[in-house]
């Protein structure tokens, strides 16, 4: 498995919408949250594009990237600030996989990882 993190993320591009009701109206859902089956994706999507926004408005310069290896373990989002990484996982619910964080902290031993929740994504986005 490579261990050069462009290398690692090079392959995967994934794509967001700035605004969600686009990203609905193009996939024809708009059932509340309890009703969708997608809200893992949508939840990812809300965070991905809001943390950019908020790096923007912080003045943080950060290159983003999803990564992912070989056998499919990933992180949603990595940031590379200031000569350091710091990889996320969001979950909307559900158990977090340590395989991947564990994979990640292993390649990269100086990075940091956290898992971003509804109930810790306010600081995520602040912070």
């Amino acid at each position: 498995m490579a261990r050069n993190l462009r290398k690692e993320i090079s392959k995967t591009p994934r794509y967001y919408f700035f605004d969600n009701g686009v990203r609905n109206s193009l996939i024809q859902n708009f059932n509340r949250l309890a009703l969708r089956n997608d809200v893992g994706q949508f939840w990812e999507n809300y965070l991905m594009v809001e943390r950019r926004k908020a790096n923007e408005y912080a003045g943080r310069q950060a290159n983003t990237y999803f990564w992912r290896t070989y056998d499919q373990k990933e992180l949603d989002c990595v940031e590379e600030r200031a000569g350091r990484l710091f990889g996320f996982e969001f979950k909307w619910q559900g158990q977090v996989r340590p395989a991947a964080r564990q994979e990640f902290i292993a390649a990269y031993p100086d990075a940091e990882v956290a898992t971003i929740t509804r109930e810790n994504f306010t600081d995520f986005l602040t912070g």
